[in-house]
């Protein structure tokens, strides 16, 4: 549910999930063939997760990190690992790439750039995002929602960006 000022947009798990399968749709309606999916880890984990079981494609993982402070919201510098974890030897071929959302577009710009420098059996490289901001700087091959008024996205498993093991413990005591 987007905030009447543009600001905030709120979504339930339901709402994330049927967002994610919209996104799978799109992809299959382009009729393009690919071999892997490969998330950026950890906003595209859930999203290449289901995408993986929905096209029966294995997942390979990239770690990248830019929102640490203020529980996720303020954005540092980015961190992209120098691996990718696939359960088939190395990357090759044709790969979706998957995130949650372009922001800026500055973290997929940068991976792109990574993966056509440093990973030459990469064939062909399309991505996938739920949402792109207004403001992204990078237009993705596929996605569901373009949000021209650049809101926050709280997403349904944010609350566990400041919840901690103890105040998990103090919820299941009883």
């Amino acid at each position: 549910m987007l905030t009447e000022d543009g600001k905030h947009l709120y979504v339930s798990y339901d709402e994330y999930h049927n967002l994610i399968e919209k996104l799978a749709i799109k992809i299959y309606q382009s009729d393009w063939q690919f071999d892997t999916i490969l998330c950026l880890a950890r906003g595209g984990m859930r999203p290449g997760d289901i995408l993986s079981r929905i096209f029966d494609k294995p997942l390979a993982i990239m770690s990248t990190s830019s929102y640490r402070a203020d529980s996720g919201t303020l954005q540092g510098n980015l961190d992209i690992a120098r691996f990718i974890t696939t359960p088939k030897g190395e990357i090759a071929g044709r790969v979706l790439l998957v995130d949650d959302l372009a922001d800026s577009g500055h973290t997929l710009n940068m991976v792109i750039h990574q993966l056509r420098n440093n990973y030459k059996p990469i064939t062909e490289l399309r991505s996938a995002v739920i949402w792109t901001k207004g403001v992204s700087n990078f237009t993705p091959d596929y996605f569901v929602d373009l949000l021209p008024t650049n809101p926050w996205i709280h997403q349904p498993f944010e609350s566990y960006d400041s919840m901690r093991p103890e105040q998990l413990r103090d919820k299941w005591t009883i």
